[in-house]
C-alpha cells in the first residue's frame, strides 16, 4: 500500500495527519542537528576557557568569544565581557545568561507537545467518523450476509486513522523526551561551568588581581590624555 492509498483509506483526517508528521519530522531533523553540534564542541570551549580564565581573564574572554556560535560559548562570554564587575554582577549576568540560552534550547518543543497531543485525538476522529459511515449502510435483515462484507472492511479501513495518528504521535514523544533529557543535561553542565568560573573570579577577585588589572588598564587609557595636556 503506498502513501496515496493510505491516505485514501484512511480518510480525511489523514491529511492533517500528514501535515502535522511533516512539521515533527522536520523539527525532529533540526533540533538533532543543533544538539549534534552542541556536544561535539562544547566540553572544548568549557575546558578551555576554565583552563585559561587563572591565568589570563583577557585570554579566556577571547577563547569564550571564538565559541559564541554555541550556547556554552555565549553564557560564559556574558560575564567575561563586563568590565571588571563585582562578584554579585559576575554571577547575574550567567544566571541570566544561563536562562536566556535554555530558553532557545526549548525551540520546537511547542510543535512536538502539539502533536502529541493532537495526532491521536485526529486519528481517533477519523476512526469515528469511519465508523458512522460503516454502519450507516447496515440494515438488520442484512446481518450474517454477504451484504456485511464490505461494512467490515470499511470498519478495517477506519482504523488507519487511529493507527497512523498513534504512531505520529509516539514517535514525536520519543523525541520529545530525548531533547528534554539534554536540556536538563546542558541545565546541570552550565551550572557546573558557571559555579567553576564564578569561583575563579570571586578567588582572584578576593586578591586583588581583578581590580589591580582595572586599575592599569585605566592608567593606560588615561596617559595619553595626561602626556597631550602636557
Amino acid at each position: 500500500m503506498n502513501i496515496g492509498e493510505l491516505l485514501d483509506k484512511g480518510g480525511l483526517t489523514m491529511y492533517p495527519l500528514l501535515l502535522l508528521s511533516v512539521l515533527a519530522v522536520g523539527t525532529v531533523a533540526e533540533r538533532l542537528w543543533f544538539w549534534s553540534k552542541v556536544f561535539l564542541k562544547e566540553r572544548d570551549i568549557v575546558s578551555r576557557v576554565l583552563d585559561t580564565a587563572p591565568r589570563d581573564w583577557k585570554a579566556a574572554k577571547e577563547i569564550a568569544r571564538q565559541g559564541r556560535e554555541q550556547p556554552i560559548g555565549r553564557f560564559l562570554l556574558s560575564a567575561l565581557t563586563l568590565e571588571s564587575p563585582a562578584p554579585e554582577i559576575f554571577q547575574l549576568a550567567l544566571e541570566s545568561s544561563a536562562d536566556e540560552e535554555l530558553a532557545n534550547m526549548r525551540r520546537g518543543d511547542k510543535i512536538l507537545e502539539g502533536t502529541i497531543t493532537i495526532a491521536p485525538l485526529l486519528g481517533l476522529l477519523g476512526t469515528v467518523s469511519g465508523l458512522i459511515e460503516s454502519l450507516s449502510s447496515i440494515r438488520i435483515s442484512d446481518l450474517g450476509t454477504q451484504a456485511t462484507t464490505g461494512v467490515t472492511l470499511g470498519i478495517g479501513e477506519s482504523l488507519i486513522s487511529t493507527a497512523t495518528g498513534l504512531i505520529v504521535a509516539i514517535v514525536s514523544l520519543s523525541f520529545y523526551r530525548l531533547f528534554q533529557a539534554f536540556i536538563s543535561n546542558q541545565a546541570r553542565t552550565f551550572r557546573k561551568s558557571g559555579n567553576d568560573l564564578e569561583l575563579m573570579y570571586r578567588q582572584a577577585w578576593a586578591a586583588g588581581s581583578i581590580a589591580a588589572s582595572a586599575d592599569a588598564a585605566s592608567d593606560d587609557s588615561t596617559k595619553p590624555a595626561a602626556q597631550s595636556g602636557t
